[in-house]
């Protein structure tokens, strides 16, 4: 199930959706954010305990939505 959660191809997630982001230096799934706005490249998201917009797009295999 993992897998299917974090395939690329999955269906754009619209802006306001909860989500869990990839931590790039241990890999463990990290919660408290919101899609602000889906890119080319992936999603802008915004930090939801400030509503600070993270500087970087992620890539789709970065993030899931929230359970």
């Amino acid at each position: 199930m993992e897998n299917m959660r974090a395939n690329p191809e999955r269906r754009r997630l619209p802006t306001g959706t909860r989500v869990q982001v990839r931590n790039r230096l241990d890999r463990r799934w990290s919660s408290g954010f919101e899609v602000d706005i889906p890119t080319d490249d992936g999603y802008r998201l915004r930090r939801v305990s400030d509503n600070a917009v993270l500087p970087a797009a992620f890539p789709p295999a970065e993030i899931r939505p929230e359970e």
